[in-house]
Formats: C-alpha cells, structure tokens, sequence
C-alpha cells in the first residue's frame, strides 16, 4: 500500500477553508495540521515535523517568502499561493533557494486544471481556431464593494495586496498556459475605485492597492491581449475570456460554456457543470492529485505551475502595477 502524502497548511483563510478540506478528500493525501500565517511558532514546528512531506503556504503575500523558506530549510516540498512573490526579485530568489533545496516547488494556479480552460487550451492546440491573433479578457467583479470589504492587506500595496496580484496573476499564468508564450506589457492603467475603506474599528483608511485594471500585453507569438477587470464594480458580469485566431474564435464564458465560432459560420459550444461552493474548489480538487503525484514521484508534470512560473508571473506583474502608456 502506498503511504500517504502528508501536508501541512499554512494559513486559516483560503488555506483552511479549501485546501486543506481539499486535501483531506484526495485519495493518498493526509493532512496532518492547519496553522495560523501569523503564528511563527507553530510554522516552525510544523516544518520540522517527521510526519510532513508537503507544506502548502497559504499566507498573505508578504509573507510568502519567509514561509517558503521555513519549509524549504526543512527539505520539504512546497506548494506556494499566488501571488507568488511581492516582485520578481524576491520571487527569483525563492527559485533559487528552491532549486539549491532539491526538492518539489510548486505555485497554486490552481485554475490550470479547470475542465473549461483545458478544453480551451486543447481547441488552441489542435488549430481548432487556427493561429491567436487577438485576446479580449473581461472580468467586472463587486466582490469588494457590495457589501463593502474592511481594510486590510489586500489593499495595502506594502504587504502585496490589490487586484493585479489576487487576480491578473491567475490571468497572466492562464494565458500563459493556453497560449504556450511569454507575454509582454504594452500599456497599463491599474485603478482605484474605492479610494479608502474602514478597517475592523470603523477607522477610514487609504487604500495604496488597486481594485481594477485595464492593460494591453501581447505575447511573444505576436498575439495582442486587452483585459479590463474590476474587484469594485457595483455589480458582477460573467467574466468573458475570447480569443480570436485566424480561422475562428474561442469564447469561454464563466467557465461554464465554451464556444467555437468557425470562419464559416458554424459554431460547437460545450457547457461545464459548476461544482457548489467557492469557485476554486472544482479546480483545487484536481490540482491537488497532481501535487499528490509530483511529491510522491519528485518531479512535477509539465502542466503544474513551479516557482519558474511563478517568476515569469511576476515579472508581468511587475510591469502591469507600473501606470505606463506607450
């Protein structure tokens, strides 16, 4: 019988309220402890436990780095929540501590492993649409503004909150992933809807993260990206995601459905049953089998994100939080 992999979470937000649930109903997973991102101690003591194989940090951002430290000093394998680093710096030092350690380094971009976005990468790879040419990404969101959400780190720009890293770093490594190229900054216009905010005590607090972004990229292939997207708009839309190719366009819309529109008129369309719950489960649950899978082989796939991705992540980041019109 193969022994279980053992993980360890780090983090009682997303961390405890789906992954390590996740985790626990994987076949072959085993999770062993849920600690608090704020707790050193017990991080400490959780690292260094006989019976860990894996440690999945799900910290706030600006406490990435010290927490996948502490596991990788340890010699374990780590999955790290995006946005991987604070800047690509810091997330190039992590690589490289990752790879002197020796051992599995992952990012969760977790939405690599979403059934509607594996199809769209499929209908790219066999030229169902023919060469990208053209990527139009809309995603309006009042998840922050109705109801309005308290000040916190996630709109403090000093402890790695706002929009682009909670949400562009999902979109920058999803195009990455379905387009197979690097992608580039042309132009970009991050924003601030809702100024200041109070925070737990009713006090008023300016808010130094965005909550929007509209920018233009395009990748190295050539293809030219646009994408508008909001946390505080005062109402949510199905997020849209088209990408046009020279002989046809692929529309995925909410994850839900996914269209092929041919240069002759005709069109396939395949809907995708939502599991319930929070959006990150359905995906979360597959990826959490090909984490299983890499820890136990000690290599990861070539479709799980590492800290390399995460990197080439950052460095988009990095470029998209600078306002910047050429």
């Amino acid at each position: 019988m193969t022994a279980p992999v053992r993980v360890g979470v780090i983090g009682t937000g997303f961390g405890a309220r789906v992954v390590a649930p996740t985790f626990a109903s994987t076949e072959g997973c085993e999770v062993v402890d849920v600690v608090s991102a704020r707790d050193d101690e017990a991080i400490v003591s959780l690292c260094r436990r006989a019976d860990l194989d894996l440690v999945s940090v799900h910290s706030p951002p600006f406490l990435h780095a010290d927490h996948v430290r502490r596991a990788l000093d340890a010699g374990r394998a780590v999955l790290c929540d995006k946005p991987f680093a604070r800047d690509c710096v810091e997330a190039a030092s992590l690589l490289g501590d990752a790879e002197a350690a020796g051992v599995i380094h992952l990012v969760n971009f977790e939405f690599r492993f979403d059934p509607s976005r594996r199809h769209v990468r499929e209908l790219l790879a066999t030229g169902a649409a023919g060469r990208p040419e053209h990527v139009q990404w809309t995603h309006l969101s009042s998840g922050s503004r109705v109801p309005l959400r308290p000040f916190g780190w996630l709109f403090d720009r000093e402890q790695g909150g706002g929009w682009i890293g909670a949400w562009a770093s999902h979109a920058v490594d999803t195009l990455r992933f379905l387009l197979g190229a690097e992608l580039d900054v042309v132009a970009s216009v991050p924003r601030t809807a809702v100024p200041r905010r109070p925070d737990r005590d009713g006090v008023l607090r300016p808010c130094t993260a965005e909550d929007g972004l509209a920018a233009a990229l395009r990748s190295t292939d050539g293809a030219t990206i646009a994408i508008d997207s909001s946390f505080a708009a005062p109402a949510t839309l199905p997020p849209r995601l088209v990408i046009v190719g020279d002989d046809g366009v692929i529309e995925n819309v909410a994850d839900a459905k996914v269209a092929l529109h041919r240069a002759d008129g005709t069109r396939d369309t395949t809907t995708f049953e939502r599991a319930a719950g929070d959006r990150h489960g359905g995906p979360m649950a597959r990826w959490a089998e090909v984490v299983r899978d890499a820890v136990r082989a000690g290599i990861a796939p070539p479709d799980a994100a590492t800290f390399a991705d995460g990197l080439a992540c950052d460095r988009v980041l990095d470029a998209l939080r600078r306002p910047a019109i050429v």
